[in-house]
């Protein structure tokens, strides 16, 4: 399966929100982006509401009925001025109370059904009474027999049931909806599980969404009895939200009667309704978080970091170090040196083993540095310290600290139903909890820590268009990335190049295209145009020049990438997700061949914006995407779609085109209840013509 490309910054946008909504990190400002309710901003306010949803959810998940009413009681009493909710309620108290109590001692159940339990059946609903009088049962069948007619009550799964119930109630009464990347991570694991399904392939990162999004979901809120008698929906907005978030029709209908008619929020509401990992979640995000220098590791790293202690196989350029022929990596460090301009002290390497090197930016004198030399019979170019750097302590001190759930939550039991516990949380996606071993075997002149640091320091420096010094460092560390790499030199030497027209340096400036733009180019011939477009800003003013319209965080990106692969760091495995749920996502849509209703609601639109570092121009043109509205009045032009044989994405067939009315459309999704894609294949099969498909399929 292929992957899309992916905006770092809106997805690090959504990431930082999440993370401050959660309160995951300590950082006093208040989250960057919108939310979708209907206030500005995650508040804090939202925050405490999801916080009580869990302390509720947990208190019934353990059973305590009583804990949640008083929760009910003080934050939420609308809830139990709901007859229907209430009587929900106190049918559950009721069997926790004989499921305390010994067969002899029934009196607190006995006194709780006539005080409360059945004062109550009277006016819920229609059908209360008749649940009362079943669970009547519970008293003469024991709570171990899985074969009587009250099973499902004394099970414990209903505990998780009416838990999911008031959590789906108290979200959209309280607007306390989860964070968007949240719901966008819901939205786009979903679509790609039903995509993957329907197209018979296999999903490169199922072993992750399987254990991220949870296979049961909370029950739907009850619309209140009053909204029974709503008036019709749109048919569009039916099939929109039953088809986005996997409703019947009549599902769809009862979630638009409980949002009042309203959309977005019944979609909320829905999307909510799925359940992810949260211990998981917080994982990947601290993952992400560390790998982009947000919060501080400390020592504490993700352990997919590969140490150079670990022979890299492939070319030895690749590991910074030769192997010998037992395939171990050997570095001598008796003649190594490391030379301090400062303070003129020379130090052994062998003493330097495990001590942290920061990384110095441009600005600071350079300090000398000689090559680690090599012992062995195969010699080749080994990956060398970074040169001291007084400047990357302060870099660090930006980071905010990770706090993590475990303050709030303390007092919250943990209990799980049906789902991994945290210990199953992959390796690959856990946070070491010590640092690098000083004993390992190999070069430990750079242990993982290190890597990240510089690597962080590399990003730092191209995002401040320090392209110049980017390349001294790199070369420095590793003279052969740049070998490995040519578009990525190609594009930090326009932005020295640009720097220079901009400081009105066009002799400078020359000179950089002259000595490593041309070159590069010759040797591809993809760059000749971004070469001739980088040359025109010659002919510019020189304020015209400033690299301030160039795309320097995506380029500080894909540098972190590439240089940090080259030292074993692989990339956050949220991004592996964003990557394969994006693609699908396109896919998907281009099979029901209109535009995602919700992609602006979730900011799917902006995660996958063009973030690409190529600097062609000064000035960036987007070109204007055709979108097709929902509307009644939207035509779609269909074409049949086949699925290759091997199980790869499906190929758009020309053999035939059919302009599809919308209202055709809708109609045969829902006397059929079909997906569009198929109710666009038919209609394509049948001229566009509605009746003529209906009636040969029921004839």
């Amino acid at each position: 399966m292929d992957s899309s490309p992916v905006n770092w910054e809106a997805l690090e946008a959504l990431i930082i929100d999440f993370a401050k909504s959660e309160n995951l990190i300590e950082d006093s400002s208040p989250p960057s982006s919108p939310s979708l309710s209907s206030s500005p901003s995650p508040s804090s306010s939202s925050y405490l509401s999801r916080l009580i949803i869990r302390q509720i959810r947990s208190s019934l998940e353990a059973g305590d009925v009583d804990a949640a009413i008083d929760l009910f009681r003080a934050h939420a009493p609308f809830v139990l001025e709901d007859h229907r909710l209430l009587f929900r309620l106190q049918k559950q108290k009721f069997i926790e109370l004989l499921r305390e109590g010994t067969t002899e001692d029934r009196g607190p159940a006995i006194d709780y059904l006539r005080t409360f339990l059945a004062p109550c059946a009277l006016n819920a609903y229609p059908e209360a009474y008749e649940e009362f009088k079943h669970v009547l049962l519970a008293f003469i069948y024991d709570k171990d027999d899985q074969t009587s007619p009250v099973a499902n009550e004394w099970a414990e799964k209903r505990r998780y049931e009416i838990a999911g119930l008031m959590s789906s109630v108290l979200r959209a009464h309280l607007h306390a909806y989860n964070p968007i990347f949240s719901m966008t991570l819901r939205y786009l694991i979903s679509i790609h599980k039903g995509f993957c399904f329907r197209q018979g392939i296999l999903s490169p990162i199922s072993d992750l969404i399987e254990r991220l999004l949870l296979l049961e979901r909370d029950p739907p809120a009850i619309p209140q009895d009053s909204l029974y008698e709503a008036q019709p929906f749109d048919e569009v907005d039916i099939q929109a939200l039953a088809h986005a978030v996997e409703l019947t029709r009549q599902g769809a209908i009862d979630s638009l009667r409980f949002a009042k008619g309203d959309l977005f929020q019944a979609f909320q509401n829905e999307i909510c309704r799925m359940r992810l990992d949260a211990a998981m979640l917080d994982e990947l995000v601290r993952e992400y978080c560390i790998y982009r220098g947000i919060v501080e590791s400390g020592s504490l790293i993700p352990s997919r970091v590969q140490t150079l202690s670990e022979p890299l196989k492939g070319n030895p350029s690749e590991s910074g170090c030769y192997s010998t022929q037992d395939g171990s990596l050997d570095v001598d460090y008796s003649s190594a040196k490391w030379s301090n301009s400062e303070t003129s002290a020379t130090t052994d390497m062998s003493s330097m083993r495990g001590t942290n090197v920061e990384l110095r930016y441009a600005s600071d004198p350079a300090n000398n540095l000689e090559d680690c030399s090599t012992s062995g019979s195969h010699q080749s170019e080994n990956l060398r310290l970074p040169r001291n750097r007084s400047h990357g302590a302060g870099e660090r001190s930006k980071r905010k600290r990770w706090r993590g759930r475990h303050d709030e939550l303390d007092h919250i039991s943990d209990i799980h139903f049906n789902r991994c516990s945290k210990q199953e949380v992959s390796t690959a996606m856990q946070v070491a909890s010590a640092t690098i071993s000083k004993a390992q075997q190999g070069v430990e002149n750079i242990n993982g820590e290190e890597k990240y640091e510089i690597v962080l320091g590399m990003k730092e420096l191209a995002s401040r268009g320090m392209a110049a010094e980017v390349v001294e460092e790199i070369n420095a560390l590793d003279p052969n990335f740049f070998a490995q790499n040519p578009v990525l030199l190609f594009q930090l030497k326009q932005v020295e190049f640009l720097k220079l027209v901009g400081l009105g340096d066009h002799s400078g400036a020359l000179k950089v295209a002259c000595s490593h733009l041309g070159p590069l180019a010759a040797s591809d011939p993809n760059l000749l145009k971004p070469l001739k477009e980088t040359l025109l800003s010659l002919l510019r003013p020189s304020e015209d020049a400033l690299v301030t319209g160039l795309p320097l965080h995506a380029l500080a990106t894909s540098l972190q990438v590439a240089f940090g692969k080259r030292l074993g760091i692989e990339e956050p495995q949220l991004v592996k997700i964003m990557r394969a749920t994006l693609y699908t996502h396109t896919e998907w849509f281009k099979l029901q061949m209109c535009k995602d209703r919700f992609e602006s609601l979730l900011r799917i639109d902006s995660l996958k914006e063009n973030s690409t570092p190529v600097l062609t121009s000064l000035a960036s043109s987007k070109s204007n995407t055709e979108s097709c509205n929902l509307g009644s009045s939207q035509v779609t032009m269909s074409s049949t779609t086949r699925v290759s044989d091997d199980g790869g994405s499906p190929n758009q067939a020309s053999s035939r085109d059919v302009i599809c009315d919308e209202n055709a459309i809708l109609k045969v999704m829902e006397f059929l209840a079909l997906p569009r894609a198929d109710a666009i294949h038919l209609l394509a099969q049948y001229n566009g013509n509605a009746e003529t498909v209906i009636q040969q399929i029921f004839a």
